[in-house]
């Protein structure tokens, strides 16, 4: 064998098994944290993998004995209506920046780019004086609003990016024919931006489902608390050691996500791959 066919052999086994610790890694931690919600008792800790008995009670404990269905609901509400004011107000801005030209547009995309260089919990500070000025401390408006306003920079350079890739003689088109902006942006831009505009709603929906920080410093009511809230206080403290339960409501937690992500994804990495390309 040839020095470059052995070095050719050697790189394709080093791939292949930086793969397979990757995905055993990966996978790993899932399979345990499953199979720990059906485990017996509230340890985590068992002797092996697979639990020799299984049940389901943790499954029920958490809607009994916690307020379990409460905590879903309001993360539900939360992820739904930041989904939905995030999208608009992202669309909005990368169709402006993308297909106008104005004073001051270079500097908005320069700031909105640094912005995202700094990392969301500095701003802590700022967002709680400005929520208790607003009232809107330990309300999930004010919590939907900060998500939101979060999600503008990111988001708007990566759609834009994707609006860029539609050939201008589409709008152009539509105007010579007597089209507003408004007929333009509804019945021409939105159906060619599709996978874009699903990656965007995905992602503004996980952010707030999975988000903890943010969450525990605006939200201080017991029936306002989110699943990350709920789960977390499961387990901290001398007096909480419910380990098997909270291992139920962290699968119950990634259900919804795991099911968007299988049939949406065909629109994910599309509108990723295409928005990021064009940026």
């Amino acid at each position: 064998m040839s020095a470059k066919g052995f070095k050719g052999r050697f790189v394709r086994v080093f791939i292949y098994i930086l793969l397979t610790l990757t995905a055993i890694t990966s996978i790993y931690p899932i399979i345990w944290i499953i199979m720990s919600s059906f485990n017996p008792g509230t340890a985590l800790y068992s002797t092996t993998l697979i639990p020799k008995k299984f049940t389901l009670a943790h499954y029920t404990e958490l809607f009994v004995k916690k307020q379990f269905g409460l905590w879903y609901m309001n993360t539900l509400k939360i992820a739904f209506f930041t989904m939905l004011l995030s999208v608009i107000l992202v669309v909005a801005t990368a169709y402006a920046l993308s297909q106008f030209r104005f004073k001051g547009r270079r500097f908005g995309l320069m700031t909105m780019l640094v912005l995202q260089a700094f990392p969301g919990f500095m701003t802590m500070i700022a967002v709680y004086l400005l929520l208790l000025q607003l009232n809107l401390l330990d309300t999930h408006l004010g919590l939907i609003l900060v998500y939101s306003g979060g999600a503008i920079p990111g988001g708007a350079w990566l759609v834009k990016g994707y609006f860029d890739g539609i050939p201008r003689s589409l709008p152009e088109a539509a105007k010579i024919d007597g089209a507003g902006n408004m007929t333009i942006f509804l019945k021409v831009m939105m159906p060619l931006s599709m996978p874009i505009l699903t990656f965007i709603a995905l992602s503004n929906f996980i952010a707030p489902w999975m988000d903890f920080i943010l969450a525990r410093l605006v939200l201080r009511s017991a029936d306002k608390k989110t699943l990350a809230i709920g789960l977390y206080e499961m387990v901290t403290g001398r007096m909480n050691t419910e380990f098997t339960m909270f291992a139920a409501g962290a699968v119950m937690v990634a259900i919804p996500i795991t099911i968007l992500f299988m049939f949406l994804q065909k629109y994910i990495i599309q509108g990723l791959t295409e928005g990021a390309s064009k940026s």
